[in-house]
């Protein structure tokens, strides 16, 4: 099997840590280049550190290109018996060019890009400056992988077409990791009155979506609960914790480890929210994110506004609610209506069970596929 030199922006990321996972289930191995953000946790892979980032400071990242590139090389054997690397995010892209070209090496290079920065999207001077860069770096690449078919026809294709080679990987569960089996097709039962439950977990970094989370919160006291678990980013919520205080049926949970919780979280909610407005009008749009593929494998149907990358996706899949503009009137009428009638839940319950398990779940053979199409292993 092949080794795989592993360009990542943050060893801490478990989004990261997924990826490397999924390369040693298929039975390759992992030798890390990254730097981290926070305290340094152990890997389950070598990790060369290429020193620490914080989040948005972006000049810090400039300069910590140079910095990683010069670490990398100086770990010339360790690269040179490398089949391949893979570079997550354009700033580890250029660490790993640069790396490269100054080894002279020449190692089939896998560009992954699992989100459209805002900073490369418009027609600010900025913008087309990054894409300029990142067009340059994209001759260097064997494949580019993508998480949703639209950072391809929205971005790769408009602005670099015949510059690239696209292989298409969403933010499923890896198998071989440690979850249960998916739930007991059987109807859930609940005691009539009980409240409704919507769950935000993740990357917590839209002030809408909590905006409309808390005013569901402060429309249905006694008959709805919010349960937020994971990351809130400091950029968005200067007091997180604070601004939910007021409310007793929202409580935050803390961070949460992936896949070992997930069951649990799921579990306890009806819905999963999967709007975003981040980066509203492009990545926001665009994007398919893991949660609906974590919900979906414990059978929790989504909440997400019509017109996104993640709508399409749910109603191809029929496993979702979708809320057409203006949202925080449809996400009103939505719940107000499944607090009188729980049946669509069931059904839409029902319809996630149906569906295959590779839907949700990355196998081997794909991680397989993924680098046969980069030129690496047997055809």
């Amino acid at each position: 099997m092949s080794t795989i030199a592993f360009f990542g922006h943050n060893s801490n990321e478990p989004a990261i840590r997924r990826r490397a996972r999924a390369f040693q289930s298929a039975g390759h191995d992992v030798v890390g280049f990254m730097p981290h953000r926070g305290v340094k946790q152990a890997t389950d892979w070598p990790l060369i550190d290429l020193g620490e980032t914080r989040d948005n400071a972006y000049g810090q990242r400039v300069m910590s290109i140079f910095r990683g590139a010069d670490i990398a090389a100086r770990e010339r054997d360790i690269l040179a018996n490398c089949d391949a690397i893979y570079a997550r995010n354009l700033d580890m892209l250029a660490v790993a060019v640069r790396a490269r070209r100054k080894l002279g090496l020449e190692r089939p290079l896998i560009y992954e890009c699992l989100d459209v920065h805002h900073r490369l999207t418009g027609p600010s001077l900025v913008a087309r400056l990054l894409r300029r860069f990142e067009r340059r770096l994209l001759h260097h690449c064997a494949l580019v992988v993508i998480s949703s078919p639209r950072f391809e026809s929205e971005h790769f294709a408009v602005h670099y077409p015949g510059a690239y080679r696209a292989f298409l990987l969403e933010n499923l569960m890896i198998e071989g990791d440690d979850f249960p089996d998916r739930p007991d097709p059987e109807p859930v039962e609940r005691p009539s009155g009980a409240p409704l439950r919507i769950g935000w977990f993740g990357n917590l970094r839209c002030r809408r979506s909590l905006d409309l989370l808390l005013g569901l919160a402060r429309q249905f006291p006694d008959d709805v609960t919010i349960t937020l678990r994971g990351y809130p980013a400091p950029g968005v919520f200067d007091n997180f914790e604070g601004e939910i205080a007021p409310y007793k049926n929202v409580s935050f949970g803390g961070r949460y480890s992936a896949p070992g919780d997930l069951s649990a979280m799921y579990g306890a909610v009806d819905l999963v929210w999967a709007g975003d407005w981040y980066e509203e009008g492009a990545n926001s749009l665009w994007l398919l994110p893991n949660r609906i593929y974590e919900g979906g494998y414990f059978a929790t149907p989504s909440l997400a506004p019509d017109g996104t990358e993640t709508a399409r996706w749910l109603r191809d899949h029929g496993s979702g609610i979708l809320l057409a503009a203006p949202v925080d009137r449809a996400l009103e009428a939505e719940i107000a209506s499944l607090l009188k009638d729980r049946a669509p839940l069931q059904q839409l319950r029902g319809q996630l069970l149906s569906l295959p398990r590779s839907v949700f779940v990355e196998t081997a053979e794909t991680t397989t596929t993924l680098l046969q199409a980069a030129g690496i292993g047997p055809e």
